[in-house]
């Protein structure tokens, strides 16, 4: 098996990445939300959409 961030062989106790870097990389990509899966459900977009309008109307009373 080979390391999805780098392709390199992995490490047995990293599995499945190949070094805590490896490891590191995938947990920033969780965390930003770049492996979110785009939902085309209408009450998900419009749920978005009034997050979106209240956090700009909250960043403009600042």
């Amino acid at each position: 098996m080979s390391c999805p961030i780098c392709g390199r062989a992995t490490d047995a106790k990293l599995r499945p990445f190949c070094s805590k870097r490896c490891a590191d990389i995938d947990l920033a990509k969780w965390m930003s939300g770049s492996y979110a899966i785009p939902s085309t459900d209408p009450e998900d977009v419009e749920e978005a959409i009034e997050a979106a309008e209240k956090a700009r109307q909250e960043d403009t009373k600042h």
